[in-house]
């Protein structure tokens, strides 16, 4: 289908209250969803990369995104047909406290394209200028923000971790000053722009920002399109017997039950969101807002990515299942103008623990190669936590190799490339050599065929991640003209379980150059 034939029905906008109030001045913005607004224009659009498998979805041909309409397009030069870009009303809590309006400062949704088989999809431009929500910044994104958060999409999905979708990094041919480490040196950097895709770009602000200000009805009014327009089946569950209570309380089950499974598959990668406030919480239970995330190299509940958040460490690794659990308690609050009672929220609540143990033990037991969780496993993972974290080992290189051992003859040599440093190998051997027998006597008793194990731990557990170093790599190429080292990471992450002959230094652990690199170890909300 050629780019100008896609089919766009924007509900959004056709259903929900605008601001009366047109122009890009910042305003508050009371009593509306969205305010329309178009894209600035930049000087000189061009592609950087594009991910093939979104192309595909919007019924985009190669010949359609390799046309210079396309840059223009998703540079926010030009609009098609049908397009009605807005940026929207939202709240939130940062970092544990009420900020009030925040809303999109960055981002301009271009419309709602429907696709061969009726699935909708938001298109959304991240860096395309401001909007009445920008605050005091100029609502343009920088080169190396934007290849991150574009190949981060691309590399989640093909993990299998629920997450909004890029289908382009366009280039604009200006610069964008940023103060990337908050010292009051700005430098002026490339600019870029992401075209993010995703079925619902909603988020738990959205619904907070109402309730914050005491607009219940408009709180109910985008609750029931929200269930209308982006799920579904629980729509089709009530048709033939209306109940809005019974609706709205099962709608709010389903947000705490997909929550508690992206939870559980972030740490089944070792994935570090690093900016977990509720306006950057998907309604859909999608990783949502790529800033300075980071991936665990060296095993460490501990650890953030995000440089303002390190001396509370808020969203470090290890906290963010009960981060999540927390933000759903603030979107309980927000949504009950709107049910009116407390039990069936508490109910709700209690869903997202009971979910997330479990889908975490069934993914860890994969991890580890077991048919199922049995009692005692917990016991089990604890202590392989903890001698993860004391001997400096690479998750992701770990349980990669991990498959590999021999139950019958364990040897802990099959974990040499796992350490970071040699002195903390030497302290936990004899506690690795012991967790090896103990987990190799579990691996011999369930009886499960070598070659078959293995085949499974393999499909569990990622051989290549987007780690933080790579992607700097790929950034500092980029910057300098070369976009090759992107275009090769980008091929590797598509099959992140597959062993890729010839790309193994993309499976390598984080050299000693990148421990305190800017980028490839922690990164700033300006990165």
């Amino acid at each position: 289908m050629p780019m100008h034939n896609l089919v766009f029905d924007n509900r959004f906008v056709r259903e929900l209250p605008a601001d009366p109030v047109p122009g890009r001045h910042v305003r508050q913005v009371a009593g509306a969803c969205y305010s329309r607004v178009e894209p600035t224009p930049v000087r000189a659009p061009r592609l950087l990369a594009w991910s093939p498998e979104v192309a595909t979805l919007l019924g985009l041909a190669e010949a359609d995104v390799r046309s210079p309409a396309f840059a223009e397009v998703f540079a926010g030069n030009r609009l098609l047909p049908g397009m009605e870009p807005y940026a929207a009303c939202y709240g939130g809590h940062q970092f544990g406290n009420w900020a009030g309006q925040l809303g999109d400062g960055r981002a301009i949704t271009l419309g709602e394209a429907l696709n061969a088989r009726g699935e909708r999809w938001e298109l959304q431009l991240k860096g395309a200028g401001p909007t009445p929500y920008s605050r005091r910044a100029d609502g343009r994104a920088v080169l190396r923000s934007s290849l991150r958060e574009f190949l981060c999409s691309e590399a989640m999905h093909h993990l299998g971790v629920p997450t909004t979708r890029a289908l382009s990094l366009v280039g604009t041919g200006e610069e964008v000053v940023r103060d990337m480490f908050y010292d009051g040196r700005p430098r002026p950097d490339p600019g870029a722009v992401v075209g993010r895709v995703a079925p619902s770009f909603i988020r738990f602000g959205n619904f907070e920002i109402f309730a914050a200000r005491g607009e219940e009805a408009l709180l109910a009014t985008l609750i029931d399109f929200t269930i209308e327009r982006d799920f579904p089946e629980i729509a089709a569950e009530f048709a033939t017997a209306p109940d809005p209570l019974a609706r709205r309380v099962r709608w709010f089950e389903e947000v705490c039950r997909r929550t508690a499974l992206l939870m559980a598959h972030w740490m089944r990668v070792g994935f570090v969101h690093g900016v977990m406030n509720t306006d950057n919480m998907s309604i859909l239970g999608l990783t949502i807002d790529y800033g300075p995330y980071g991936w665990i190299d060296n095993f460490d509940p501990d650890w953030t990515p995000n440089t303002t958040d390190a001396d509370g460490r808020r969203y470090r690794f290890g906290h963010q299942p009960r981060i999540a659990h927390w933000n759903l308690w603030q979107l309980a609050n927000a949504l009950y103008p709107a049910i009116g009672q407390v039990e069936p929220l508490e109910r709700a609540l209690a869903l997202y623990p009971t979910v997330h143990e479990a889908e975490s033990r069934r993914m860890t037991a994969a991890k580890l190669g077991f048919d199922a969780w049995r009692d005692g496993d917990e016991s089990l993972v604890d202590a392989l936590h903890r001698l993860l974290h004391a001997g400096e080992m690479d998750m992701t290189i770990f349980f990669r190799r991990l498959a590999d051992l021999d139950p019958e003859a364990p040897d802990a040599g099959l974990f040499a490339e796992a350490f970071y440093d040699e002195g903390a190998r030497t302290a936990v051997a004899e506690d690795l050599d012991a967790w090896l027998r103990r987990y190799a006597a579990r691996v011999v008793e369930e009886g499960v065929p070598a070659a078959l194990r293995r085949r499974r731990m393999n499909a569990a557990n990622p051989m290549f991640v987007p780690r933080n170093y790579l992607a700097q790599q790929a950034i500092d190429a980029a910057e300098g003209g070369d976009l090759s080292e992107l275009e090769t990471l980008l091929d590797v992450l598509r099959r992140p379980y597959d062993a890729q002959p010839g790309r193994e230094r993309f499976a390598a652990r984080r050299p000693d150059w990148a421990r305190h690199k800017a980028g490839c170890s922690m990164l700033s909300c300006s990165s």
